[in-house]
């Protein structure tokens, strides 16, 4: 028995039922064509996963289900699992739904629910026991409910949804292989993280031979809902092999991959290339531009503007914003780029006979508006690195002093508290009125241009709060608060010479510093903190692993990282400044979830507000000193 198997993902929005289900036509008429005999498309796709606490109503079930009756009409001559939500007497249930040619087979019920991290599936949904088959009725017709074995094609075809496969010896998967099924089935909503490819190849590829089967994975593509992207990867194997998987982070709708899987003898099934990177600088790069991509694009807004210092973390988001134009045009052309993000007025434009690079130079200028707002703290180093970059790139590139308005709220507070401000008594005050003045102008910026406004905060920021709320911390959206400050740095060396980009090569020359403080003062980030390579090990250990401060320092102490004395006073500086500054996190705009870990508290950390600050904690850590 040979049958062709295929995985279709899909770059869907909660609730945008019309795009959804075109889509999944779309898909249904690719894979016709490649004559695919079963196709998975991924879990949820006809309402979108990120649908959050809409799954606690009523009518969306409603809605899912006509949408679904909508598919089940272009079923013809196929058989496709597809995700959708399922109410039932009451109780709200993730399911996939198993059509042939137009009839419906059943609905298998995922089992596990992720709940920690970026998961909430158990605030919505209930798990299904395994081996537990019901009947369930829909418009007048009954259907099969549950843990279901289809025998179709001749093959048993059973399911594992997402969360299922990652559940250990309780995986689905081993009551499927006593059954000595076929197939199994793998719609998910697996958002992306730096190498959790890998982790994902570990479930599917070696189950395959545990479990004697065949096994497809197909996850959602794209930003779907704001904050999480997915990957849109697609895994197929059998008996331990890989025989296919796609190029994940593909800008367009849908992306198909098939497989000829001979069910009689596995050795005989092909296995084809595989031309995907694992590499941590590509994967963010795809990754945080196609969300850039998507998120410009579902917002309906006409393009971004940032606040450029000439920094790390400002460069950073101008080159992913070059490199998503760069990625697109590659991807989908000119024409289609610019007509998937309905800025086809850009293309009145471009002259006639343009070079490809001119083409990207002059959309990179529409879609990127950018401003270098000087203080007399300021240097001519910065802002020599910010107007290269900018120009390097294409865009559209601005220039103020904002001396006038900090000295006019400075006069005024002054006035009020009847002295003058000084650095040695009103550091901090002082610093944080030049970042705060910026944000007025900036927006204005923003709002005649119809743009997103960039804020530029990145992970290590959020941790210790080395931000100016209303100041830098300023702007709709957060493209790089997921990833920490020392692999920005590195990033941007990678970008220069990998991805072609000469115009960082005086940002790259630089040490970050806010240039808040007089320029005599010699401020630097990592003066006014600690080693950002330092705080990366930290970090990981104490928010990620949750270690408290003693374990922190038993961890690292023999790493040869720095003195014990000053590595104690590190990890005291970072759970100070950590439980001081959650409020900050409270406030941080929009940011992609992007590493295995995040300090947002609306994904991934939840931390309170007020606390003891690990007072206990830290005085334990202090007596490691004698």
């Amino acid at each position: 028995m040979i049958l062709n198997i295929g995985g279709a993902t899909l770059n869907q929005t909660p609730l945008d039922w019309q795009n959804n289900l075109y889509n999944i036509r779309e898909a249904i008429g690719e894979a016709r064509k490649a004559s695919v005999d079963i196709l998975c498309l991924p879990e949820l796709c006809i309402t979108g996963y990120g649908c959050e606490d809409l799954f606690l109503s009523n009518w969306i079930y409603e809605k899912a289900l006509a949408i679904l009756e909508e598919v089940r009409k272009s079923c013809e001559n196929i058989t496709v699992a597809l995700g959708l939500p399922v109410q039932w007497q009451g109780v709200k249930y993730n399911t996939a739904c198993l059509i042939k040619n137009q009839e419906i087979l059943g609905f298998s019920v995922k089992q596990f629910l992720p709940k920690e991290g970026v998961h909430y599936e158990p605030r919505w949904f209930t798990p299904w026991r395994a081996g537990v088959v019901t009947q369930i009725e829909i418009n007048g017709r009954s259907y099969n409910f549950g843990d279901i074995i289809y025998p179709i094609h001749g093959i048993k075809v059973a399911f594992e949804i997402c969360e299922d496969a990652w559940s250990g010896n309780l995986r689905p998967g081993y009551k499927h292989a006593e059954q000595r099924v076929d197939l199994i089935l793998n719609p998910s909503a697996s958002h992306f993280a730096f190498g959790k490819t890998l982790d994902r190849e570990g479930l599917v590829i070696a189950p395959s031979g545990l479990f004697n089967c065949a096994y497809i994975f197909t996850n959602l593509l794209g930003n779907e809902a704001g904050r999480m992207v997915y990957d849109g990867e697609i895994l197929i194997s059998q008996k331990g092999r890989l025989l296919a998987k796609n190029t994940r982070l593909s800008y367009k709708n849908i992306d198909l991959l098939t497989a000829s899987i001979d069910f009689d003898n596995p050795d005989a099934s092909p296995v084809q290339p595989v031309l995907d990177s694992h590499q941590k600088e590509v994967e963010f790069t795809k990754a945080a531009t196609l969300c850039l991509f998507d998120y410009l694009r579902k917002s309906k807004l006409k393009g971004f503007v940032l606040s450029l210092s000439g920094g790390a973390d400002s460069s950073t988001c101008a080159v992913l914003v070059a490199e998503m134009v760069k990625i697109g045009i590659q991807e989908l052309g000119v024409e289609a780029f610019l007509k998937k993000l309905g800025a086809d007025a850009i293309l009145q434009k471009i002259p006639e006979g343009a070079t490809d690079e001119e083409k990207r130079i002059i959309i990179t200028g529409e879609l990127l508006s950018t401003a270098y707002q000087s203080t007399k703290n300021s240097s001519d180093v910065t802002f020599h690195a910010a107007r290269t970059l900018a120009e390097s790139i294409g865009a559209t590139f601005y220039s103020w002093q904002i001396d006038e308005e900090v000295d006019s709220y400075t006069r005024k507070f002054e006035k009020a508290i009847g002295r003058q401000l000084t650095w040695e008594q009103d550091d901090i005050t002082l610093q944080n009125i030049q970042a705060r003045a910026r944000s007025p102008i900036i927006w204005m910026l923003a709002n005649e241009k119809n743009a997103l406004l960039i804020t530029t905060s990145n992970r290590s920021e959020g941790d210790v709060g080395y931000a100016t709320m209303d100041g830098d911390t300023s702007g709709s959206i957060a493209p790089i608060a997921a990833v920490d400050k020392h692999f920005i740095s590195q990033w941007l060396l990678w970008a220069e010479k990998n991805l072609d980009y000469p115009g960082l090569a005086p940002v790259n020359a630089l040490h970050p510093t806010a240039e808040l403080r007089p320029a005599d003062k010699n401020q630097t980030d990592e003066s006014d903190l600690m080693p950002y390579a330092i705080m990366v090990r930290i970090e990981r250990l104490a928010i990620r692993d949750r270690f408290s401060p003693v374990q922190v320092f038993e961890a690292l102490k023999n790493k040869d990282l720095e003195a014990d004395e000053l590595l104690i006073q590190h990890i005291g500086k970072f759970y100070r400044l950590w439980a001081r500054n959650q409020w900050k996190r409270e406030r941080i705009a929009p940011a992609f979830h992007l590493d295995d870990f995040n300090v947002d508290p609306r994904t991934w950390c939840r931390f309170p507000i007020l606390s003891s600050g690990f007072a206990a904690e830290l005085e334990e850590l202090n007596r490691l000193k004698t």
